[in-house]
């Protein structure tokens, strides 16, 4: 079995449409929320990303509070979906992935964090995916041994293996 960790830009195309969200409202229909991950700060993250769509005018203040209220009910409160807080150990260790990588301080924190995840994963039998729209966090991903689907680029079929 696969869980998956939704960084913030897999996470808000569950909220506005734009590509990609086909693949994750599939994700959301096909696994149930105790298979899905994601950093604390991820969903901060994504509650900023709300708002420059908002401020952009891709959201009206009505839509952009039914998505904030979306959000909350299906990821904040959702005790089945489990909301990773990094360690300091972890924050340090997420340094040699910037390095490394070239990724911000945000992604190398999710990626240290995936990768302890997937460890803890596939000591059960299981396994992690890491479910992204960013293509370098999904390059360091891969060098770093952990699955990774991309909604903008990868085909359903890929995530459909996957599930």
């Amino acid at each position: 079995m696969n869980f998956f960790w939704l960084d913030a830009s897999a996470l808000v195309k569950r909220y506005v449409p734009e590509i990609g969200t086909p693949s994750i409202n599939h994700l959301f229909n096909q696994t149930s929320a105790r298979f899905l991950i994601c950093l604390l700060e991820g969903i901060g993250e994504t509650v900023s990303i709300l708002v420059r769509r908002k401020n952009q005018g891709v959201l009206t203040p009505t839509a952009f509070r039914q998505v904030l209220s979306e959000l909350r009910s299906e990821i904040s409160q959702n005790a089945d979906i489990e909301k990773v807080y990094q360690t300091r150990a972890q924050v340090i260790s997420s340094w040699q992935w910037i390095e490394r990588h070239s990724l911000n301080s945000t992604d190398s924190i999710i990626l240290q964090c995936a990768f302890d995840k997937a460890d803890e994963f596939r000591a059960d039998g299981h396994d992690l995916v890491l479910v992204s729209a960013d293509a370098r966090l999904i390059r360091a991903a891969s060098a770093a041994g952990i699955m990774a689907f991309n909604p903008e680029t990868d085909a359903q079929a890929g995530l459909d293996a996957l599930l």
